[in-house]
């Protein structure tokens, strides 16, 4: 069982040297933690042309990472966020079909549930290319 425990680690470390994000100095840590939405977009944007983008999100779904952009995907609590919300109260969603905003506390949280299933079966989708 041991034994295992070290070939995996190994083959974890196999991957990451391929990572576009590992430069040797943590110098884009920063990027890829941060609250702010421009930082967010932009390390998801470096991610989009990294050759590890599949096994970097099953790991770090895998670990439960807390947060950060991993794989392209923005993960919180070991889970992939649809999006990320701005400070402050979060925004009534609005009508897809006549863009009026809605009030009705279950129909907002069924929306909301559905922005998260999408994103889980993105999740999914990435996972299978691999």
């Amino acid at each position: 069982m041991f034994a295992l425990g070290i070939l995996e680690v190994e083959e974890d470390l196999n991957w990451r040297k391929l990572a576009r994000c590992r430069d040797g100095q943590g110098t884009l840590t920063e990027l890829f933690f941060s609250e702010q939405l421009d930082d967010i977009a932009q390390a998801k944007q470096f991610c989009a042309e990294c050759p590890v983008r599949t096994p970097c999100l099953n790991g770090a779904l895998a670990r439960r990472e807390p947060w950060g952009v991993w794989g392209g995907q923005l993960v919180w609590k070991g889970r992939v966020l649809a999006q990320k919300r701005r400070r402050g109260r979060p925004p009534l969603p609005r009508d897809p079909v006549t863009g009026e905003v809605i009030r009705d506390p279950v129909r907002v949280a069924e929306l909301r549930a559905q922005a998260q299933r999408e994103a889980d079966l993105e999740v999914e989708l990435i996972a299978k290319s691999a």
